[in-house]
């Protein structure tokens, strides 16, 4: 009998310190990085543009695959009423980071924020107001698109002063602006300031669309710059810019592409088309925001503060590519790496309207 009892306290001790560890297993938290990071890329405006907002969904989609977050890309279209119910609904969702950039969302972001210091927000081409109350949770990126826009500006000035198949002989390049605002005239006072670096004889025709998604309207400003003399023109309009690109291919004329390396996104597609861009001013927004939330899984992330990724921090560049060695002399390509490194160490202080 005695025996029995002495089994049957074996056995229940041992399902007392069995449930005991399972108890603790339970209460134990888990380990950091087990659940999937939740993040949501906003876009005001579509997909397809072929240069900023599908750059910042390339960023997102490689810092999914390389971290393995949950990552989805909401595309609000060119419609203003959709933006700030669609940033509230999102910020009200599971997502643990919301990422919305362009000028035209900050006013939303100081509204939205605040309201959900849990969440972190992500925005890039602009900066929120930081003496604003509540904003804590946002980290901005900007880009020093006036650095990148010299350099292009400079090659715009040798292309036409030379002796390309393409090049006339009058001096005159063009700038095309998707809308006259400070963001777009920090490329146009780069541009301008590269060319008249280059050759002070230089004339910069300047044009803007007024929107960002009409290529229509885009291909016919830049078909008049053409016409009035341009024998290269720069693209700085969004998804209207795909016009410019569209002209230079009609008119058999010169193009740089914004953003994106917009010659390899229509190498295949479109050959006629990216055979005249010469080169893209990168704007790497693909990258920055990459490289945002790789700071923010290693637990880095300044949020609460804004960056400024210039040359320098591989925020900006030019697109070095096989079409750009192909025509461009290299004496050229020299040149614009000369200059490159001169703003990189100070020499040459690119105007700015910031």
């Amino acid at each position: 009998m005695k025996k029995v009892l002495y089994v049957l306290l074996v056995v229940l001790l041992a399902f007392g310190l069995l449930g005991l560890a399972a108890c603790k297993k339970k209460e134990e938290p888990a380990a950091k990085g087990e659940e999937k990071v939740r993040v949501v890329l906003y876009v005001n405006g579509t997909l397809g543009d072929k240069s900023f907002f599908d750059s910042a969904h390339r960023g997102v989609t490689k810092a999914a695959e390389e971290f393995g977050f949950t990552t989805k890309t909401i595309e609000g279209t060119y419609e203003q009423a959709n933006w700030e119910p669609d940033i509230t609904q999102l910020a009200e969702g599971e997502w643990d980071i919301v990422i919305a950039g362009t000028w035209q969302l900050v006013d939303y972001l100081h509204e939205i924020a605040p309201k959900h210091p849990e969440k972190v927000f992500i925005t890039y081409d602009t900066s929120v107001d930081y003496s604003k109350e509540g904003m804590d949770n946002v980290y901005s990126i900007l880009y020093a698109q006036n650095e990148g826009s010299f350099l292009v500006g400079a090659l715009g000035a040798l292309v036409t002063s030379s002796d390309m198949p393409k090049a006339n002989p009058q001096k005159v390049i063009g700038f095309l602006g998707g809308m006259d605002i400070p963001v777009i005239n920090d490329f146009k006072v780069g541009y301008i300031q590269g060319a008249k670096y280059i050759d002070p004889d230089v004339e910069v025709l300047v044009s803007y669309a007024g929107l960002f998604n009409d290529p229509g309207k885009g291909k016919d400003l830049v078909l008049a710059q053409y016409e009035q003399g341009a024998d290269i023109a720069f693209n700085v309009a969004g998804e209207t810019g795909i016009g410019l690109l569209d002209a230079a291919k009609d008119k058999d004329r010169y193009a740089i592409g914004v953003d994106s390396d917009q010659y390899f996104l229509y190498k295949d597609t479109d050959p006629g088309k990216s055979a005249n861009i010469v080169t893209s001013m990168m704007k790497n927004v693909d990258e920055s925001l990459y490289r945002a939330l790789k700071m923010y899984v290693e637990g880095n992330l300044p949020v609460g503060q804004a960056e400024t990724l210039g040359i320098a921090e591989g925020g900006i560049g030019v697109a070095d590519n096989e079409n750009y060695r192909k025509l461009v002399p290299e004496e050229f390509r020299a040149k614009v790496k000369e200059l490159e490194e001169k703003i990189i160490s100070g020499e040459i202080a690119v105007d700015t309207v910031f």
